[in-house]
């Protein structure tokens, strides 16, 4: 609906997030089946307890078992926003890497090798994924969706000497 200013209307534009999504009740909808899947998927990659507490913003030890138990014995639960943000994005890491890999083994071997790509510093993206951060798994996340779309995985022959720029080499006007 638009709103009006100063006498004339002006549109709401666009509603990013629906709130409906930060409701309790959607929260508890999504929470048991997102972490069993998630933790169904920390299991194949191999991660360490290590890896799955940070990519899950880092909660206690025990806070995190108590939702594994929770999720095994199909009870209610509740995870915050950004634990289910989380989650979703390894997700979609799972998701791209099985239509970028033809096998299983292949993307898990993509996840634990080192990267020359820019957003991953030589580093392993599971290394990158397991920093900490919610950006560390969205910005793998969005690597791999652009890749999907077309753009190349690995530095490509343009890439392979590139130098960032300096600022002496901007020419301001």
């Amino acid at each position: 609906m638009p709103k009006v200013e100063a006498g004339r209307s002006v549109p709401a534009g666009p509603q990013i997030v629906s709130d409906e999504i930060f409701t309790p009740a959607k929260r508890r909808q999504v929470s048991g089946p997102g972490l069993r899947t998630f933790v169904a998927l920390a299991n194949l990659w191999n991660l360490t307890e290590e890896q799955r507490l940070r990519m899950l913003g880092s909660p206690s030890r025990s806070t995190y078992y108590n939702w594994v138990k929770a999720v095994q014995q199909h009870r209610d639960l509740t995870l915050d926003f950004d634990t289910l943000v989380r989650i979703s994005a390894v997700l979609g890491i799972w998701s791209a890497l099985r239509i970028l890999r033809e096998t299983e083994a292949e993307g898990i071997a993509w996840l634990r090798g080192h990267h020359r790509a820019l957003v991953f510093g030589g580093r392993a993206p599971l290394e990158v994924m397991a920093s900490g951060t919610q950006d560390a798994l969205l910005t793998t996340r969005r690597f791999l969706d652009a890749a999907r779309g077309g753009l190349y995985m690995e530095p490509n022959e343009i890439d392979e000497n590139f130098e960032p720029y300096r600022d002496e080499d901007i020419a301001w006007s």
